[in-house]
């Protein structure tokens, strides 16, 4: 199994902590027994920390409870992904734990950060250097200020450097994590792992964070039935003046909010929903591509391929093979 371990150390929050561990602990193969309900699990989640008890934190660092971690802080050299979470207070971090990160990068270990306080940590190892980095708004500013060679990034929700990643706090935690499962497993796996969540789907990760929230009495502020009539409807071609008659408003309203909601236009979305789900189908089944491209509303296997080397970096053909031989 792919292993995960999560760094801990005295201070930390106690919903960076918990996030990871649910979020990876939660996915598992598609491949299942008749009438079971999960697969064999894919990630093999450990804490890890110096053997000490250690607190745990709510919002504005008010103590919770007390955690000793079941692994030792060494362990987490041996994995495939090491994630720093939030801690609180602005204390320097350990040093055997800046040490262990800059170890892991030497490595080649996958290193991620939850939230200000996580980048906070990865920042002070120095790997974050010349870097954008995501973080949360409130704390952008004491990054930015502590650290002047990170290039703090606030307005998008994590950002992915390959062997680095970042993410802007709170339950953007989340949209990292379920990214990262999307690269390992790929998309069925990710969306699974977000249904049993109950929360959505992925979200992209240069959206924007701040999401404009209509007034109680907008019966047509939420963009979600949008969405959901948009999904339903992918294999059809949909233009902007359809779907905005659909929300009952103009073109350039319609626009507006979807920039508002979601960070891009309303096509540029639709685009995406229709990547997302031809990755679903050459990871899930046999259908060729050409009826994958009718499928998903691509009209031509060309177009499909053109979309998939823009946003993917590959062809549906070499996607459907990496992913069907990393879930074997």
């Amino acid at each position: 199994m792919h292993r995960v371990a999560v760094v801990a150390f005295d201070g930390i929050h106690a919903f960076d902590l918990a996030m990871p561990l649910q979020v990876f602990s939660t996915a598992h193969s598609q491949e299942r027994e008749p009438g079971e309900l999960f697969g064999p699990r894919l990630y093999d989640v450990r804490v890890c920390g110096d053997g000490r008890d250690l607190t745990v934190t709510g919002v504005g660092g008010v103590e919770m409870y007390r955690y000793t971690p079941a692994y030792p802080l060494a362990d987490a050299i041996d994995a495939d992904t090491i994630i720093v979470v939030g801690v609180a207070g602005g204390d320097d971090p350990p040093t055997d734990v800046l040490d262990l990160l800059r170890a892991a990068h030497e490595r080649g270990i996958r290193l991620a950060s939850i939230s200000s306080g996580g980048a906070r940590v990865m920042a002070a190892s120095g790997l974050l250097d010349g870097r954008r980095t995501a973080t949360h708004w409130s704390r952008a500013w004491l990054l930015a200020e502590r650290y002047p060679q990170v290039h703090v990034d606030t307005d998008v929700l994590f950002i992915d450097h390959g062997d680095i990643l970042t993410s802007a706090g709170a339950a953007s935690g989340i949209d990292l994590c379920l990214h990262m499962i999307h690269q390992d497993f790929g998309s069925a796996v990710s969306a699974d792992v977000a249904r049993h969540m109950v929360v959505p789907p992925q979200r992209e990760g240069g959206q924007a964070p701040y999401i404009a929230h209509p007034v109680p009495a907008d019966d047509h502020g939420s963009l979600e039935p949008t969405m959901r009539w948009l999904r339903e409807r992918l294999g059809e071609p949909v233009t902007l003046a359809e779907i905005a008659s659909y929300l009952g408003t103009s073109p350039r309203t319609v626009n507006r909010r979807f920039r508002e909601q979601t960070g891009t236009t309303p096509l540029q979305w639709l685009l995406r929903q229709r990547v997302h789900r031809a990755q679903e189908l050459l990871e899930t089944t046999d259908l060729s591509i050409e009826a994958i491209s009718s499928h998903c509303g691509f009209g031509t296997s060309i177009a499909m391929r053109q979309q998939f080397s823009k946003h993917i970096k590959t062809s549906p053909s070499t996607y459907r093979q990496n992913f069907r031989t990393r879930t074997d």
